[in-house]
């Protein structure tokens, strides 16, 4: 089992930044692709970025690319993102999520098996 809380979610103001944490604990954190999605109220909840179990290979959604950074360490079980010049279309609730099987970033939710509970993010105009 793994199980993951994640932090950093806030109020901010367009234009500013974010770093949201994701501590995972429980089976061996490095055997796992990691991802982060969202969702906003009264939508789908959506894939926002993914790493790679070796920490290099990440991929965006369009919607953040060159705005979010994603990155693991996997020697503290730690996924991290950075979030800057952030929108008022960003507020979400934002989640961590881990795969366990095939190494590859998926941005569909129903391929990773654990996920932790959100924190928000809420972006003023």
């Amino acid at each position: 089992q793994v199980q993951l809380v994640e932090s950093g979610g806030g109020l901010v103001q367009a234009g500013g930044s974010l770093r949201l944490s994701c501590a995972a604990s429980g089976r061996t954190f490095n055997f796992y692709a990691m991802g982060w999605f969202r969702q906003a109220p009264g939508k789908e909840r959506e894939f926002v970025a993914g790493i790679r179990r070796n920490g290099v290979t990440t991929f965006y959604a369009d919607s953040v690319k060159g705005r979010c950074t994603i990155s693991r360490d996997n020697a503290k079980t730690m996924v991290y993102l950075q979030m800057n010049s952030l929108k008022p279309e960003d507020t979400a609730v934002y989640f961590c999520a881990a795969k366990m099987t095939l190494d590859y970033i998926a941005t569909e939710g129903i391929e990773y098996d654990y996920w932790g509970q959100g924190t928000q993010v809420t972006v003023s105009s």
